[in-house]
């Protein structure tokens, strides 16, 4: 018993002292106490220094990528300009602006006088400068070949036909400046062989409208929201002979901006509406206070043209469209010089319906036109000239076309009758 109770003694004391190192242990334990509020304030601080520094390190570096961007624009655009200055072919130069276009027909006109002919070749060079400012320029050779004879005799000729400046003053008005078409008939500006029916331009916007009729001058257009637009144009005039076979015929009047003479300038008017699709109503006024320039041989002699016209192309179905094109024009002549030849009074109309059809090997459109012109209608004779033309357009693609039309004359006592076949090919692009 004596050995059992002290060897149970000596288990309490040693776990006691256990127990004892335990607690002394756990005393000898750091306390970590809550930091204060001015302990935090102060870490706040610090960080929001630290915060503050990276954000001024990042401006910084901003500033500098900022002006290497400055750096390389104005390389490019030194780059640019030399390279437009020396004409050499570097990337966004003026090329990229500039578009090529043109147009071309070649006529067979059966007849008393058969006859093949590259009417004419048309190239088209446009520029657009800025968002505001275009240039637009056309040149032409007709009949294939320009010859220079002393006698004028060549079989063709090489023209400028278009070369003017375009400027935007607003969306809605823009001017215009320099050698261009003028805005009168339906061929005189839109004459592309694909675009109209028929070989050859029709006998009222040739010798009513001198189609294609181009002259120097400047003009104001303005367009509405509703498909209205005006034109208003102060030009170089026409100067018609006083005396010949031509004596104040219209076409003969002709300058073509070539030393021109300009003592008497034109004022040409128009009023469009297309706010219909499809449909384009316009009507044209032109005067011109002498016609023949102030020739020493005629008093004087003003001019005034009136012309009206109507263009309608509907589809009817998704495969069929029919069309209608009619337009009257008139000349009145204030002068005792035309009144006497009988050219005071000169005019045309013509009406054509047509009808096209799309196939899955290109579309085809036939037509038909009745006219009548009188370049001497002032006079008690009958000088009317009548024609009646049918046939068919075969587009082999929207822009190239082939053409076949017959004509039926009923020209005025006393000239030739002279039915004719014509075949014609024509393309744009």
């Amino acid at each position: 018993m004596h050995r059992k109770a002290l060897r149970g003694r000596r288990w309490s004391l040693s776990a006691a002292l256990t127990t004892t190192t335990a607690l002394c242990c756990l005393a000898a334990q750091p306390v970590y106490a809550e930091p204060t509020m001015e302990e935090m304030w102060e870490t706040i601080q610090k960080q929001q220094k630290q915060i503050d520094a990276l954000t001024q390190q990042l401006k910084k570096a901003d500033a500098k990528v900022e002006a290497t961007d400055a750096k390389v624009e104005a390389t490019a655009a030194a780059v640019e300009t030399a390279s437009m200055a020396s004409g050499t072919m570097q990337s966004g130069g003026w090329w990229d602006r500039t578009s090529l276009g043109g147009y071309g027909e070649l006529h067979y006109n059966g007849g008393n006088t058969d006859r093949l002919d590259f009417h004419r070749f048309v190239l088209f060079v446009g520029h657009q400068f800025n968002d505001r400012l275009r240039l637009h320029t056309e040149l032409e050779l007709e009949h294939a070949l320009s010859a220079d004879t002393a006698d004028g005799s060549g079989p063709g000729e090489v023209e400028l036909e278009q070369a003017w400046l375009e400027y935007d003053f607003t969306s809605q008005v823009s001017g215009r400046a320099g050698l261009y078409i003028l805005p009168v008939g339906i061929l005189n500006e839109t004459h592309e062989p694909p675009t109209f029916y028929g070989v050859e331009r029709n006998r009222v916007e040739s010798n009513i409208i001198p189609s294609t009729w181009w002259e120097g001058g400047a003009g104001v257009t303005y367009r509405l929201a509703n498909g209205l637009q005006i034109d208003g144009h102060v030009h170089g005039g026409l100067n018609v002979p006083i005396a010949g076979g031509n004596a104040f015929r219209i076409r003969s009047g002709r300058q073509k901006v070539a030393q021109s003479t300009l003592r008497e300038p034109a004022f040409t008017g128009r009023i469009k509406y297309t706010g219909i699709p499809g449909v384009e109503l316009a009507t044209s006024f032109q005067y011109q206070t002498d016609i023949t320039q102030n020739d020493p041989g005629d008093p004087k002699t003003s001019a005034t043209l009136w012309e009206a016209h109507a263009v309608v192309d509907r589809a009817v179905t998704p495969d069929i469209r029919v069309g209608l094109r009619a337009l009257y024009a008139r000349w009145d002549l204030n002068g005792s010089a035309a009144a006497v030849v009988g050219r005071d009074q000169q005019y045309g109309w013509y009406v054509e319906p047509s009808v096209r059809f799309a196939t899955v090997a290109g579309d085809v459109g036939l037509f038909g036109r009745y006219s009548e012109d009188d370049n001497t209608a002032g006079d008690g004779v009958a000088s009317k000239f009548k024609q009646i033309s049918i046939g068919s357009n075969y587009w082999i693609h929207p822009n190239a076309v082939l053409k076949l039309e017959y004509e039926f004359q009923e020209p005025p006592p006393g000239s030739v009758d002279d039915d004719k076949l014509h075949l014609g090919i024509g393309f744009q692009f």
